[in-house]
């Protein structure tokens, strides 16, 4: 089927009626698998941050601190999952526990729930209102002031992608990020700031006073945060982004089905990787079903396969692959549903 009959097709099929595919089973919640990892991932960051407190050579604190980034990373995928309902039936146990492991990488649970779980999962690539790796058309690229020509290039390449993250959703949607006056939400979205904020004092403080002044600080707090940074920009926008899924910016064109089942791609890796990022790359039962938890995504994957097969896709993690994707993914015609290279828009225009 072609793009527009594919999305036409997916428009007829609601949502509740794709997840009548995953089986029950695989809303099922273990509380070894969700206590056992909690653990792993903790203790896993704690020893790697002693090993950039306690190591000398200046190499091995960076290594510890690369490490250390790893683990934030798993960490933070674990609170991702809680913040979702997937592991706990408790609002209250979900957020404390999600909290304590998404304060490593300095994101605040209650704004990262607003932006990730209401905006992003709720509009999935319809660029209005999900702004996650929201592409820009060659006509409003070639209107950028040079400066952010630059940063919108750095974000769209496989080592600068972390920028993304940090501008698009860290600064704005957490740190400087203002409720409505009025917002019952206002409260605890202070209050999460608050707890991120003396967490990342206390985190510096220790870090130069033990870890071995600004090296420590460095290793032990700016690189976990960078390296987490890359992960997350990653991960998100190869969950969303390659020349074959489409992008949205009219509402009649999408739907929600479109955007959770056609528009979320499954990377698979080694096992080892999947275990490690607790099958976060396995994505579109996650955006079908946000409650399913993470060591059921691959049941509920099996099952989505039987009966949506055709609108899913699946490809295999290669870094050649992850390359030719950024090459390809820079701008975007709503209009013809077409990626474009940096250089094809250039020619287009000058033609």
């Amino acid at each position: 089927m072609s793009g527009p009959q594919i999305y036409q097709a997916l428009r007829d099929i609601k949502l509740t009626t794709v997840r009548k595919a995953i089986s029950d089973a695989c809303y099922d919640r273990s509380a070894l698998q969700t206590f056992g990892w909690f653990a792993f991932d903790l203790l896993l960051y704690i020893a790697l941050m002693v090993g950039v407190f306690s190591s000398d050579p200046w190499w091995a604190k960076l290594l510890f601190g690369v490490g250390a980034g790893c683990a934030v990373a798993f960490m933070f995928v674990w609170a991702h999952d809680a913040a979702h309902g997937a592991l706990f039936e408790s609002e209250w146990t979900a957020e404390i526990l999600g909290t304590a492991l998404m304060l490593p990488s300095l994101n605040m649970y209650r704004l990262w729930c607003h932006g990730h779980n209401r905006v992003h999962h709720g509009f999935t690539s319809l660029t209005p209102v999900d702004w996650i790796w929201r592409p820009l058309t060659p006509q409003a690229y070639a209107l950028l002031p040079w400066h952010r020509k630059v940063v919108y290039r750095l974000e769209r390449t496989p080592y600068g992608c972390a920028l993304h993250y940090l501008l698009k959703v860290w600064w704005p949607g957490m740190v400087m990020y203002r409720p409505e006056k009025g917002s019952r939400e206002r409260l605890g979205y202070n209050v999460h700031k608050v707890i991120t904020t003396v967490f990342a004092v206390l985190l510096i403080g220790a870090a130069y006073r033990w870890g071995g002044g600004i090296l420590g600080v460095f290793a032990g707090v700016v690189l976990p945060f960078i390296i987490f940074n890359y992960f997350i920009a990653l991960f998100v926008y190869l969950h969303h982004t390659h020349p074959e899924v489409p992008f949205f910016d009219h509402r009649p064109e999408w739907s929600n089905t479109i955007g959770q089942v056609y528009c979320s791609i499954v990377w698979r890796c080694s096992k080892l990787s999947e275990l490690l990022v607790h099958n976060i790359m396995i994505h579109v039962p996650h955006h079908v079903e946000p409650r399913i938890p993470f060591y059921r995504l691959k049941a509920a994957y099996r099952d989505l396969q039987k009966d949506y097969g055709p609108y899913l896709h699946e490809y295999r993690f290669r870094w050649l692959t992850v390359w030719r994707i950024f090459r390809q993914c820079k701008l975007y015609d709503f209009e013809s549903k077409k990626w474009y290279s940096f250089r094809e828009a250039r020619m287009i225009r000058a033609a």
